[in-house]
Parts: structure tokens; C-alpha cells; sequence
């Protein structure tokens, strides 16, 4: 003859409470009671491609997400910003070849609201409350002009030679000044030789002599010309 246990049937339960998840497929159950989980369309991870939005694995939230905390991802998508309010200091990118692409206007102000940059896309001008170039000291005999450099101020009383790379490393529009730091020169002269197969103005080479003399020269992307 069979031997048999006891077992417990509880017919009281319902559908709401009887331990199981609840809510539509894929959705991320939530504690809603003692022992009881739910699930919403708020709160969906799709484990397959849905819809032309989502790839596979993706969480989905619609509503509001309260971080405390950091959030760390390889990609971050951001669609119909209107304001970004955030203490501290923001950086972007992590190495020198990465290009941060914004369209539409841009301004840069105090926080006074003062306006120290504003890129205008209409009328495609960029405005600037004050601008400083970068400026470099020549104090030897020979020098060469780099990319960076905006202003080269001449210190070395004697004869200098400064080299002028080639328009095209330049770009166009590029602007290039030297300026003789030096009160009196006493004869010398500063020299400013252009790099093979480029010219200042149909010349290879331009001769700054006098008391103080300064030269302002400008790129067309093929040659310099003194302005």
C-alpha cells in the first residue's frame, strides 16, 4: 500500500499575490508587497531587436532616472536637451585625434552673464571679448615659425634668420606677425626666409631693417603676402 505525505493548498490566493512575477513580457520586476514582484511598460529590457529604436539587450526607461552616483558607458546619446545644469568642471575626449562636432550656435559667458565667445550660426562670424594669440620669444640666430605660433617677438640684438614653414602646413587664412623686440639694432637685420617653393610677396625671402620694424603676413594655403 502507498504512503503519502501532507501537502498545503492555500485557496484563498489570488492572481496579485501568489508569489509569481507579474506585468508584461520583458518587463523588470519591482517589489509590490510582501513576496509579491510586478512589472511595467516603463521599465522593459528587450532581449531581441524592438522596434527601430532599440538593438537586442536594451534596458528601456520611460519616465525620469534619479543617478546618485556616477554613470560610466562607452557611447552616451543625449536627444532634446534644453538645459545642462552641472557643478564643477566637464571634460570631453581622452586623446588628440577626437573632434567634438556641435551644429547651431554656441556662446561662452560668465557666469555675471558676460559673453566671452559667441559663434554665430547665422551669420557664420565668431565674436570674442578679448583675444590673445600665442607668442613666441626668438633669442637665437636661426628659428623656425611653428604651426602654433601667432606673434614672434625678435630679443637677439644681432643678425636673425627665422624660417617660414610653408603656407600650406599654415592653412589659408592663417596670420602670421614678427616684431622686432630690440631698441636699436645697430645694423642687423632680421631675415625671414620662406620654405622652398613658397614665397612672401613673389619673394623667397623678406628683409625687416630700421628702428623696430614689425611684419604682418597672411596665408592663402599656396604663398604668404604682407598685409
Amino acid at each position: 500500500m502507498a504512503k503519502f505525505g501532507w501537502a498545503y493548498v492555500n485557496c484563498t490566493s489570488s492572481a496579485a499575490d501568489d508569489g509569481a512575477a507579474h506585468g508584461p513580457t520583458g518587463s523588470v520586476q519591482f517589489l509590490t508587497g510582501a513576496g509579491n514582484t510586478s512589472g511595467t511598460l516603463n521599465f522593459m529590457y528587450h532581449t531581441a531587436a524592438y522596434g527601430s529604436s532599440y538593438a537586442a539587450n536594451s534596458l528601456v526607461l520611460t519616465g525620469t532616472l534619479v543617478v546618485s552616483g556616477t554613470i560610466s558607458a562607452s557611447h552616451y546619446h543625449i536627444d532634446n536637451v534644453t538645459v545642462i545644469d552641472s557643478t564643477g568642471s566637464t571634460y570631453f575626449g581622452n586623446s588628440n585625434d577626437d573632434r567634438h562636432i556641435r551644429t547651431g550656435s554656441l556662446e561662452v559667458a560668465k557666469v555675471a552673464g558676460n559673453v566671452i565667445l559667441r559663434a554665430d550660426n547665422t551669420t557664420e562670424t565668431v565674436s570674442v571679448r578679448g583675444f590673445r594669440g600665442m607668442y613666441t620669444a626668438v633669442g637665437t640666430a636661426k628659428a623656425t615659425a611653428s604651426v602654433p605660433s601667432y606673434i614672434l617677438g625678435v630679443s637677439l640684438n644681432n643678425n636673425v634668420e627665422i624660417n617660414i614653414p610653408a603656407a600650406s602646413t599654415y592653412g589659408s587664412g592663417a596670420i602670421l606677425i614678427i616684431k622686432d623686440e630690440v631698441a636699436g639694432r645697430g645694423g642687423t637685420n632680421i631675415r625671414l626666409t620662406a620654405s622652398a617653393g613658397y614665397n612672401i610677396d613673389n619673394s623667397s625671402f623678406y628683409i625687416l631693417t630700421g628702428s623696430n620694424p614689425a611684419i604682418s603676413l597672411y596665408s592663402n594655403g599656396a604663398n604668404w603676402f604682407v598685409f
